[in-house]
């Protein structure tokens, strides 16, 4: 069963070509994304690897980069469940971009009540963690 998680559409004071840069290679996340909820992390360009409190361990590679505008992961190992995470960006003006974090999960009505509220924190996570790196 497909389930959909969205977060808020949040506000990033700088340019989508910055903002892009910077979510297109895994290399460049370790400092935007909070240690306590990112643990063991491990990246190349292309993918990473953590653990994620409640969640457990996630791979993750990049299976698309639509350049400034969208760029879509998916589940690279071992996981208990399939899923894709993609983030929406647009600039509305100079230093002045909106985001969005999308995730959809293949999940049995079991695995979505245990981790189902996980998940939304993880997709609401990684939206403010976005939204509030200072990228200068």
């Amino acid at each position: 069963m497909e389930t959909k998680y969205e977060s808020a559409i949040k506000v990033v004071n700088n340019n989508v070509g910055v903002i892009y840069q910077r979510l297109s290679n895994f290399q460049n996340l370790s400092t935007m994304l909070p240690p306590d909820n990112m643990q063991n992390w491990e990246a190349t360009a292309d993918t990473c690897r953590f653990t994620a409190p409640q969640i457990g361990e996630i791979g993750l590679r990049i299976i698309d980069r639509q350049e400034n505008a969208c760029i879509k992961y998916t589940v690279d190992g071992q996981t208990r469940f399939n899923f894709n995470i993609w983030v929406q960006m647009k600039e509305v003006e100079p230093y002045s971009s909106r985001i969005k974090v999308t995730m959809k999960a293949d999940l049995n009505p079991m695995l979505k009540m245990m981790v189902g509220s996980h998940l939304q924190k993880f997709v609401d996570m990684i939206a403010t963690a976005i939204s509030t790196y200072n990228y200068n």
